[in-house]
């Protein structure tokens, strides 16, 4: 008990990274969840990221359609990339937070489009930037912007 009493920093730390894992782990599986629940709803809608053009008369209207986010990357998965910069290799965290920003700023544009009665779009173009005070400063990301653009294309019927 008394070694407990004396070393009590050190547990508490240890209790807040074992914390902060846990409910970073639990949100991130949470998002990829519901990424994977509105991809299968909006998986009629084609998106290309080819220019199309179309007969005369078959488009109805066109317009601009974008989504983004922007996605922090939690503490402990900093600290985890920190160390393998230290030693190479594939940072799994920093893959895992670009992957949920680039499909959430699609689905997000996606749902742009769908409001607006698109049937597909087109040209579509994805971008990622880091921002935050740490991205500039020590080179290590602190959160991952995406944003998706693109042509609405809603069709004429018959």
């Amino acid at each position: 008990m008394e070694s407990l009493l004396q070393n009590f920093d050190l547990v508490i730390v240890l209790v807040l990274a074992i914390l902060g894992y846990t409910v970073g782990s639990l949100a991130e599986k949470r998002h990829y969840r519901s990424i994977i629940k509105r991809e299968k709803e909006l998986l009629k809608m084609a998106v290309v990221t080819a220019e199309g053009s179309f007969p005369p008369g078959k488009v109805g209207s066109s317009a601009l359609v974008s989504g983004s986010v922007v996605i922090s990357i939690d503490y402990f998965k900093r600290l985890l990339a920190i160390l393998r910069n230290i030693f190479g290799g594939r940072v799994k965290s920093y893959e895992s937070l670009v992957d949920r920003a680039r499909r959430e700023a699609i689905l997000r544009m996606k749902e742009s489009a769908r409001k607006q009665g698109a049937n597909m779009i087109i040209n579509m173009r994805l971008e990622t930037a880091t921002i935050g005070r740490s991205a500039n400063k020590r080179k290590s990301v602190g959160s991952v912007e995406a944003i998706a653009y693109g042509t609405a294309i809603v069709m004429n019927k018959g």
